[in-house]
């Protein structure tokens, strides 16, 4: 599994923090940072990281997203606004658990302006254990796994029929925007790199 880790630039500090606990807790997985850290110039807002996450999961370049904004919510809302992504937000451990058994997505937003205090920091490294404890999408509880696999299956299908190709939906983006993701040097050359896809055209086509 390729894990991507990328946040809003409101919390650039927490970047590193954020990385080395996915690390210790994806044990199995390759994880690849792409920030936005304290080092790097241009910021990036919650909506434009949520798009630059469409463009890594919708090319296939990576399988899961670890991301997170301020409050988390505003980062959840806009992943889930862009086709292929199913987004949960994951205040507590429960949350996180919850998301990845029943839900079964391929990204969990974090709050990460929140009380953090010392308990802060627990709790975030509590809630990115639970996220990767087990494997994904097994259902909860287990006496009605069957019926949770079945509803989340029946979720996503609903869900594909309510939402445009990918690369339709880059292609509607305002001008100005789609410039300001493509600039996300890091993301764009590992998606070039690592997926061979309509995403991957589509980024080819522009730059």
């Amino acid at each position: 599994m390729k894990i991507a880790v990328i946040q809003a630039s409101s919390q650039a500090h927490k970047n590193s923090f954020i990385y080395e606990t996915v690390k210790r807790y994806a044990r199995d997985a390759e994880v690849i940072n792409f920030g936005c850290g304290v080092a790097d110039t241009e910021k990036f807002s919650y909506v434009e990281i949520a798009l630059l996450i469409g463009l890594l999961l919708g090319s296939g370049a990576v399988d899961f997203v670890v991301t997170g904004c301020s409050s988390g919510q505003g980062m959840m809302l806009a992943c889930n606004s862009v086709p292929g992504v199913l987004c949960g937000y994951a205040p507590t451990p429960k949350d996180a658990y919850l998301f990845c058994q029943i839900n079964n997505g391929n990204a969990v937003s974090l709050p990460l302006g929140e009380d953090y205090t010392w308990g802060g920091y627990d709790n975030f490294e509590k809630t990115v254990e639970a996220v990767f404890c087990e494997p994904f999408g097994q259902g909860y509880p287990k006496s009605e796994a069957e019926r949770k696999i079945k509803d989340t299956l029946l979720l996503k299908g609903i869900r594909s029929k309510s939402q445009v190709d990918i690369t339709e939906f880059l292609d509607r983006l305002d001008g100005a925007l789609a410039e300001k993701i493509l600039r996300k040097g890091d993301v764009v050359q590992f998606v070039l790199k690592h997926a061979d896809s309509d995403v991957s055209r589509w980024i080819e086509n522009k730059i």
